[in-house]
Order: structure tokens, then sequence, then C-alpha cells
């Protein structure tokens, strides 16, 4: 629909743009500087390069203003011509005027996102693109996040936040859902240099991200900065750990752009764990053994292209794209480290084209999106070894028979995984906006094996549709409201002899901020919220989880308040103190158990689930070459289902604390960052991080003994980079958990110890 509007604007004026860049007296980047078109709407924050682009601007001539902390406010003047982009080279002055006159200051991106009505944090991934983190290691350092993964590079992971995890909470890459992308393209193997920033919402999630989230969500959203670039990165490390990155984009002055996104990762995982092994020939059995991981080698590499079109007049960004990918995972352990395995392993592939587009102004005040792809892509299970494995690497064949390790099986199968989002966005006055998106995702599993050719799949096909509305009304830097309405449906085919299921649901809900002055945020939100059971709960994942076809919608009232405290006491020393508290009542709450044997997951409902809890940050920086901060989140997460079909009365875990959830964690870090040590342009940072997590329950605390049975844990990382050339070269040398701790996450799984790495990273931007 919306590339069908399009045709009918031909003679709409054809707009250009401004870019440019913001100096100071030393020749440094001007950081966080706002840039204002004067009697216009339209302006941009510069970035940690001192870069800022101002798009859709009207030709004609303009008056620039440019203000920020700690620098005289300056004026300029500029063309623009129809069609082009107009180029800029700015210098600030440092500013002796008082505090209080110059706390109108400009903002990032990642600050406007902050400074929403709803519980959101943003963080500045490009900070960190001289690292070897992935996106799931940049998002455990948010406050109420823990990212909690089964082992090392390439293994399962489980994201909580503020009390909700797993399904619970929805991921987006540029407000594309990323239901049904397939193993070979993850948070935890997606680096963060394909990033530009985070958007961490914890609770109301917008409904231009079109979801039927439960408590939160994660969107992605990649840089459209630079028009010509290159960013290469390579790492080696412990495990024979190697990633690589490459992101180029090149687009001509007629609009035409090509961009490319590839990465790559690769670990035998081989580290050390601590285990209660048993030779499985002698018997010989020995607590608390240590042995090294021996079958856990991951592998996975991506493309991801796009060609079109930017800055048209019938649209600013038209991209058709195309990713491929494919992963390679051996399994070493069950749901538990009880189970060992020697030969199980897995291998996927994604096979995704896609197509997005986006125009500002079709028509004065309407904005229009549309995104839209469909995964070709197959996975397989492999288990043909007829044999059992012990920690040591032992094999002993299991005797007459063709078996397998766990079920015997070389099962393929295609997901059929496809999304089209569409959204419009319409801004009746400065004050007054109106919004509606809606997203179809459709989802239907078929495959065969050819160890078993006369088993038929059962039917296993999902069809959902989120319809959203909101209205909004604001005025800048004082106050903000929003209401919204969401409208759910999805279509589930789980047996032969039966019809299709339909079921729908209602949500509403509310967000509001008030500023009391620039520098204080006070933020509201309420909503009642719904969840449709994912497909993986419904089917199983053919590998770790089981199907359970008979789970309900959940849904939840949520409530958060919380307070942000921007402020400088000096000219050079600057505060950021962030609170909130969160209320969650959640009904039919889908939690995943062990199975009978403990070897793997099944999904349930809870009739009951309450959460409360709160998240706090502080953070602080000097000048610009010291910065630290921390993060503590709290959540008691309680059952509230009075009875079970097991017990006869009241349940011995009413009111119980929910079992493997962590519910007391936190963050540290602090960085120093010295400039022009042996050239002009250089910098070397080094850099601090402290992650705790208190003790939590494997099992429920009434029927465990009170006891924490997943022992709390403390880890510290250490980072040094030195750049050159202002950010085009850069090495980089990192330790992790340098004390070698024994980390523990899901169902107590150990994670790597003490582990090294070296990254190397060459970047240029020709835009300037």
């Amino acid at each position: 629909m919306a590339l069908l509007c399009v045709c009918g604007i031909s003679s709409q004026a054809q707009t250009g743009s401004i870019r440019g860049t913001i100096l100071d007296k030393a020749g440094e980047p001007a950081i966080g500087l706002m840039v204002k078109i004067k009697d216009l709407s339209l302006g941009a924050a510069s970035d940690q390069n001192g870069s800022f682009v101002i798009e859709n601007v009207a030709p004609g001539n303009y008056i620039l203003l440019i203000t920020g902390i700690g620098f005289q406010s300056i004026q300029q003047s500029i063309h623009v011509a129809a069609g082009e982009e107009s180029a800029i080279s700015l210098h600030v002055e440092p500013s002796s005027t008082e505090l209080e006159e110059v706390m109108v200051m400009g903002r990032s991106d990642v600050q406007e996102v902050n400074r929403l009505a709803y519980n959101v944090t943003a963080i500045d991934a490009t900070q960190l693109h001289n690292t070897t983190l992935d996106l799931a290691g940049a998002l455990d350092r948010v406050s109420g996040v823990r990212v909690r993964e089964s082992g090392g590079v390439g293994s399962s992971f489980d994201l909580s936040l503020n009390g909700f995890s797993g399904n619970h909470v929805r991921y987006f890459i540029d407000g594309i859902p990323m239901e049904g992308f397939g193993s070979s393209f993850q948070i935890n193997n997606i680096p963060i240099n394909l990033a530009e920033r985070l958007e961490v919402y914890k609770g109301v999630v917008p409904i231009s991200l079109g979801s039927d989230a439960l408590g939160g969500a994660i969107n992605i959203v990649t840089s459209e900065r630079y028009r010509n670039y290159l960013d290469v990165s390579y790492s080696y490390g412990s495990f024979n750990t190697h990633r690589t990155v490459i992101n180029a984009g090149v687009t001509s002055k007629t609009g035409l752009t090509v961009q490319i996104n590839a990465f790559q990762n690769y670990s035998d995982n081989d580290y050390k764990v601590k285990v209660d092994a048993a030779d499985i020939y002698t018997g010989a059995y020995t607590p608390n053994a240590w042995v090294r991981r021996f079958h856990d080698t991951y592998h996975n590499e991506t493309l991801i292209a796009n060609v079109g079109v930017l800055k048209k007049k019938y649209a600013d960004k038209l991209l058709f794209g195309i990713t491929l990918g494919q992963n390679y995972k051996e399994i070493q352990t069950g749901a538990r480290m009880v189970s060992v395995f020697g030969g199980w392993h897995r291998r996927g592939d994604i096979v995704m084209p896609s197509i997005k587009y986006k125009k500002q102004d079709l028509i004065k005040g309407l904005d229009v999106v549309f995104n839209a792809n469909f995964n070709l892509g197959t996975e397989q299970n492999i288990d043909t070894v007829n044999a059992r494995f012990d920690w040591y690497g032992n094999r002993k064949p299991n005797g007459s028979g063709a078996g397998g390790e766990r079920s015997r099986s070389l099962y393929k199968y295609k997901n059929n995984n496809g999304i089209a989002t569409a959204s419009i966005n319409y801004r009746l006055s400065d004050r007054h906006t109106f919004a509606m998106s809606n997203l179809f995702t459709t989802f239907d599993r078929n495959g065969a094996d050819v160890l078993s050719p006369a088993m038929i799949d059962p039917p296993q096909e999902t069809q959902k549709n989120v319809l959203g509305m909101s209205y909004a009304y604001g005025v800048e830097d004082k106050v903000n409201v929003s209401v919204f309405g969401k409208y759910i449906n999805q279509r589930v085919v789980k047996y032969v002899e039966t019809p299709a299921e339909t079921t729908t649901k209602l949500g509403y809900g509310i967000v509001a901020t008030y500023f009391f002055s620039r520098a204080l945020q006070l933020k509201g939100s309420y909503e009642l919220t719904n969840r449709m059971p994912e497909a993986t709960e419904l089917f199983g994942d053919v590998e770790n989880q089981q199907g359970n076809p008979d789970l309900l919608p959940e849904k939840s009232n949520n409530i958060n308040v919380g307070v942000t405290y921007n402020f400088a006491t000096s000219s050079s020393s600057r505060f950021l103190v962030n609170a909130n508290a969160i209320y969650r009542d959640a009904t039919d709450y889908i939690f995943p158990i062990l199975n009978q044997n403990q070897s793997a997951l099944v999904s349930d409902n809870r009739e009951g689930v309450r959460t409360v809890g709160g998240d706090g940050e502080i953070r602080y920086s000097y000048k610009k070459w010291l910065s630290a901060g921390g993060t503590l989140t709290y959540q008691f997460v309680r059952n509230m289902q009075m009875y079970e079909p097991e017990f006869t009365g009241v349940s011995p875990v009413y009111k119980d604390q929910m079992p493997n959830k962590p519910f007391l964690f936190g963050n540290a870090d602090v960085s120093i960052t010295l400039r022009n040590i042996s050239a002009q342009g250089d910098r070397l940072n080094i850099g601090y991080n402290l992650l705790y997590v208190h003790a939590f329950y494997l099992y429920w605390p009434s029927r465990g003994g009170d006891k924490l049975d997943i022992p709390g844990q403390t880890t510290h990382d250490i980072n040094i980079v030195y750049s050159m050339k202002d950010g085009r070269y850069n090495v980089g040398v990192e330790a992790r958990n340098i004390t070698n701790a024994l980390p523990y996450d899901n169902f107590s799984l150990q994670k790597p110890g003490r582990a090294f790495y070296v990254n190397v990273r060459y970047f240029l931007n020709k835009d300037k």
C-alpha cells in the first residue's frame, strides 16, 4: 500500500540536506552539541565524531544555531539546494558563561531516546565498536537487564528484563521484529559493530514496533549516518575464538546506495568446567572434577546486502536486500550439565529476502514506513551416534540397534517465517500526533527425516496480526502524554483432526512524562498487555525445548514509575541519576521448566506471577577523559498460583520466589581516555567493568530447603584500546573474568572462565 501511494506525489518538491562536523579549539570532536535551523523545527546533535546530519530541508538560505554546555553559541549561514547535500565544518570556543545559562544543551540521538515518556534506556553502541562484544554482551551492562547464556560463543541465551524473560521480551532490528530469523542471526552472535545504538524498553513498547511483548523490547538501531565508509575488524582470543566484521557502504550523488554487513564467529569453546564426573567404563566417580569441554565447537557466517536509493522525492529510503548465513553448533550438554553429549550437533542457514521503505512527509506531516521479509532458510538436527559419552570424552556404544544419543535423527526442516510491518505517523501540529501500525507474522514448519521416511510432521502452523493505534500530546521539554490500544489476533493449527484455533486479545495503556526542568524528568506508564505463545513454545525448537500445543495466551498489568536527573556541578563535572520502580501482575504466565528427566525444557502456564522491583543507575563524567558509573537491579518475582494439580489444598510453593531467576544483580564501570599521546588525533582508552549476580534459586525455595542453588558470582573485565589518526586505526586488548571466577547461568550451566582477546579495527569515512 505504501509503495502505491508514492506514485501520486511526483509533484512534491525535492529536498536537500546538511551534513557537517563540529570541532573544539583543540581540534577534537565536539560531542552532543545541538544544531538547529533557525525558525524551523529541524535539527540534529553532533555524535562522538562531532558529525551531524539534517535531512529533508527545503531549498533556500538558512541560519544554523549551534549550542551546547561549555561552548559559546554560534550562528552560521548556509544554502541548501534541491537534491543536494550541503557540507559545512564548524569550530566552537569554550564558554565562560555561568553554568545555569548554558543548560540549553545539545542532545545526541541516545539522549533524545532516553528523554521519551517510555521507560527506556538507550546506549551508544559506537563507544563499544573497538571491543569484541556481541549485542548480548553490551545489553548485559544495562540496568534491569540480565543476559544469561548456556555456555560460550553461539550458546543459547535468555534475557531477563525487569522480571520478564525469554519470549516475554521482543527483539527488533531497525524496528523490524527478529522473530523467525533463525539460529544464524541472534543477538549473541551479532557483533556490536552492526549497531549504532541499542534501545531497551522496560515495560510499555511503542506501537511503532508492532509487538505483543509482555514486558519489554530490545531495538537494535543500525547506522545510517555515513554515506561512504569501510569498517573492518578482526579479533582472536582464548578457546581458539575468531571474530571478523566487515561493514561498508557506498552512496552516489544521485542517491543510489549499496550497503554490505558481514560477520563471522568461530570458537572451540573448549574451556574447563567443574562437574561431578563418572567414568563411563569403570564407574569411578569424582565430585567437583575439572574437565575440558570437548564437543562445543561453534561457527557462523552471515552476509547482509542491500541495494536501493536514498533521499528521493518518492522515498527517503527504498532498499531491496538479502540476508544469507549459515551456522554449525555442537551440543555439549542438555538443559543440565548432568547430560553430556559427544556427537549430537545442529546446522542451520538463513536465506531471507527483504524490502525496506521509509518516507517522511509523504504529504505534509505524514510519515510512512513499510518492511517485509521471508526466511527460506533450513535447520537440521543431527543425532546419529549410537553411543554414550562421559565428561572425560570416553565413548561407549549403546549396544545393538540403531539409536542416537537422545533420539536418532537427521530431521531437516523449514520454519517458513514471514514478517510484514507497516506504520504511519501523522503530525497534526507540533503538539498533536496520531499513529497506527500493523504487524503480520507467519510460521509453518515442515520437514523430513531420511532415517524415518514414513514419519509425517504434525501440523505446526501459526499466523499472528498485531494492530496498534495511538495519540500523543506533547510540549517540548515540558510534558508528553500518549494513549494507545492494541488488537491481537492469532490463528494456530495444532492437530490434523481439529480445525484451526483463533484467539483475539485487546490491550491498552498510557505513558506520560513531565519535565520539572531540563535536567529533572519524571516518567510513568501503565498498560494491560497480552502475548500469544510463540511457535517454539507451542511446537518446540527440535533441540533442548519440547513443545506444548495447549499453552494459553498470557497477559499482564504493568506499572512503571521513573525519575531521571541530569546535572552538572561545574563546567567539567556531570552526573546522571536514573531510578525506576516496577510492578507486574501476570496471569497465565508462560514459564519454562525442566522435563521429568531434566534433559530438556518445556513451557507451561502459571495462573499468576507477580513482580515488584526496581533498578537504578548513576553515572559521572569529568571533562572528556573520565567516565564512571554503576547499575543495580532488584526484582522479586513471586508465584501467585494457589492450587497445583499434584497437591490437595493450597500449593506449598504458593507465594514462593520463582526459581531459576536472578533477583539481585548489577554492574560498575570506569573508563579513562587520554588524547594526543604521541600524535594529534591519537587516543588511549583504558576501561574496567564489573558484573555482580547474587546467588539465586534453581528449585522452588519451599521444596529445596530454602537453598540458593546457583551460587553468586562476581566477574571483572579490563580492556585497553589505542586509536590512531582520529579513529582510523585501532588496536584493543581485552581480559575477561580476570579472577577466573565460576560464572553460572540458566539451570546452573557454567560459562567460560578467564579469557583474553586481541582486536584490530580499521575505519574509513570519506563523507568528510
